[in-house]
């Protein structure tokens, strides 16, 4: 006959059962998906290709793919993280969004693994991190251009070189910009920033030779607004 205190032992027992199954119900999923994107950017052109190499922001952050066959993809740095992780160089890839008319640029709405079936689509800033970089001290880096690099509206914002360095100009540096051509041996000197992906410099000075370094100066101030009548 069961005892007082075994029925005691019993109930708690059941007591404790039922806590574990209440929590484990209310317990959160461990991965939540992404929510679906607001457009459809299937409906843009597609380029397809396999990628050669990602470019980078003085700072580390991914900015674009280069393609095989030269095509340079442009990417939002807030994605960085997403395409280090879904994307190598030797995948291919399918790319939608909108082509230069002028230049073998594409300017990314969403980027596909064909491999994975992954697709990285952009929705706009959001939280991310910077990835792990080693930075360096100001140095003088040289090599031949094997193409210059755009930003988002089509202007010459840096180089990649022979040797997959990228660098990078400051906003309206017009004169340099005209330094990389592909071809073009150039010297640059600036903070030289290497990630896993790659090596980046922030150009400061730059010319043909190591004795022909211009300073890159910076943008001229806005003029003032007029005087108030």
């Amino acid at each position: 006959m069961p005892t007082l205190r075994n029925v005691g032992l019993l109930a708690g027992t059941a007591l404790l059962a039922v806590q574990a199954a209440s929590h484990a119900q209310v317990a959160p999923p461990a991965w939540t998906p992404a929510p679906a994107p607001l457009y459809d950017a299937a409906q843009l052109p597609a380029v397809r290709g396999v990628v050669r190499q990602f470019t980078q922001t003085p700072r580390g952050d991914i900015d674009g793919l280069i393609l095989a066959d030269g095509t340079e993809v442009k990417t939002p740095p807030h994605l960085s993280c997403e395409i280090a992780y879904t994307i190598r160089p030797g995948n291919t890839v399918v790319v939608h969004g909108l082509r230069a008319v002028a230049l073998p640029l594409v300017r990314a709405m969403s980027i596909t693994n064909e491999a994975t079936k992954i697709t990285i689509s952009d929705d706009g800033p959001g939280p991310g991190r910077r990835l792990d970089a080693t930075d360096g001290a100001p140095t003088l880096s040289s090599g031949r251009v094997r193409m210059p690099l755009h930003g988002p509206e089509g202007e010459i914002d840096g180089a990649l070189l022979e040797d997959g360095t990228v660098l990078r100009l400051p906003p309206d540096a017009y004169r340099a910009a005209a330094e990389l051509k592909p071809g073009q041996t150039v010297f640059a000197e600036g903070p030289v920033l290497t990630t896993p992906f790659g090596r980046v410099v922030d150009v400061s000075a730059i010319g043909t030779g190591r004795d022909r370094l211009e300073p890159i100066a910076p943008p001229p101030p806005a003029p003032p607004p007029p005087p108030r009548p």
